[in-house]
């Protein structure tokens, strides 16, 4: 008999995580499916913990991992996945913009051999300049990448046992999870949805949440960057030596009738200060990962574990 995991994170979500927990149940039931439900909460404050554990109590398969405090929106999730004990794992959003439904879609398609099955969304509600620099991201990223990526995916979906033991294997603490899952070569299934809005409470995404992914997807997906980086670096300081050049001959040729500016050396100090500062900035990206990747430190800290053997 088959068992599938459930994870779901999350961080002050007690307008909508027992009617979530409830329909989840619900759809074991019709499936017929054993199954473990797995809530990792990133310390919230708003009577989440306090919920989930009244929750736990009655219900052995509702399993509890709570932080130690808030560790963001990309390593508890992830943290969340590799507790799952099941023969595949599901990860699903708490606000219900992931509709409850999709597990059974998500199951299908695993039962018909996809070791990846993603939920992907066929509309994006979202005002017109958000969608318009969501859309040329994807299109750049998927351009310099070095895995085949799919746009509008979040990582909600269903993951195998053979991905997500592959997954333990990797020590990464902070990692871009839609994109490494598709770069170790799986065939995947993309199940199309339309995403509801948020009944309740507030979004946790903000634009700074959207840009760490974004820098997190150009850095870890492709070694184009700091590649172009180089290649710009290079270029414009060959072109600066000969406009240095020239100067040089002008003024010895030309001694008393040429006469040098301070726009020309103001405008070569500014360009080449604002180049430095551009490769600085994406030299610094690189590194801050570097350092991640060798601290081998703990992905996260718990505070409490609820119904786990």
């Amino acid at each position: 008999m088959i068992m599938i995991s459930v994870v779901t994170p999350t961080y002050n979500e007690i307008d909508n995580i027992e009617n979530l927990y409830n329909e989840i149940k619900i759809i074991f039931q019709e499936l017929k499916i054993d199954y473990e439900h797995i809530i990792i909460d990133n310390n919230s404050n708003d009577g989440t913990i306090d919920k989930i554990k009244e929750l736990a109590s009655k219900d052995k398969k509702l399993k509890i991992i709570i932080n130690k405090k808030n560790y963001g929106h990309i390593r508890s999730p992830y943290y969340g996945l590799l507790q799952s004990t099941g023969d595949a794992t599901i990860l699903m959003a708490s606000d219900f913009q992931d509709p409850p439904d999709l597990i059974k879609k998500f199951i299908k398609e695993w039962e018909n051999g996809y070791k990846i099955v993603l939920a992907q969304k066929s509309k994006v509600n979202e005002n017109f300049l958000l969608r318009k620099i969501r859309r040329y991201y994807y299109q750049l990223l998927k351009k310099i990448s070095d895995t085949e990526l799919t746009v509008n995916t979040t990582g909600t979906g269903l993951y195998d046992k053979e991905i997500i033991n592959i997954l333990k294997k990797i020590n990464d603490p902070y990692p871009y999870f839609r994109g490494l899952v598709l770069s170790f070569g799986f065939d995947y299934k993309l199940i199309q949805f339309e995403q509801p809005k948020r009944k309740y409470g507030n979004t946790k995404n903000n634009f700074f949440t959207l840009v760490d992914i974004g820098l997190l997807g150009l850095i870890k997906q492709s070694i184009l960057p700091i590649r172009l980086m180089t290649i710009i670096g290079f270029f414009s300081s060959f072109a600066f030596a000969l406009i240095a050049v020239g100067y040089l001959l002008a003024k010895i040729f030309f001694w008393n009738n040429f006469q040098a500016g301070f726009a020309p050396i103001l405008i070569g100090l500014f360009f080449i200060g604002s180049i430095i500062i551009m490769m600085l900035g994406i030299i610094g990206e690189y590194l801050k990962t570097l350092i991640e990747y060798n601290k081998k430190e703990n992905l996260l800290l718990e505070k409490e574990r609820i119904n786990f053997e």
